[in-house]
């Protein structure tokens, strides 16, 4: 294994657990957003653009991710940034096209 590029457990508590938190009720404001607006008609580039920039947000902790675990980082570095890159790829690109439709 080679050297941490920063110290697991602090990774993890901040990035994995204080922006986990933060990106999660982030996703949550845009959900009441999306369900309350767009089927207003209103707001809908905004939002829509927010689930794009979420979308690429995710797939570049994805691709961190990935890149950690190829170089040989320990779980508390690789595990944050898979967990919250797939969740913030999975849940909005599939709810974009949703939203889309209203």
């Amino acid at each position: 294994m080679t050297e941490p590029w920063l110290d697991p457990l602090k990774f993890g508590i901040f990035y994995g657990g204080v922006g986990g938190g933060l990106l999660g009720a982030l996703g949550g404001i845009l959900g009441a957003l999306s369900g309350v607006l767009a089927p207003k008609g209103k707001g809908r580039s905004f939002i829509l653009g927010t689930f794009t920039l979420m979308t690429l947000f995710g797939i570049a902790n994805l691709a961190v991710g990935i890149y950690a675990i190829v170089n040989r980082q320990p779980y508390g570095i690789w595990y944050p940034l898979l967990l919250i890159g797939f969740i913030l790829t999975v849940v909005f690109a599939a709810l974009k096209p949703v939203v889309r439709t209203l």
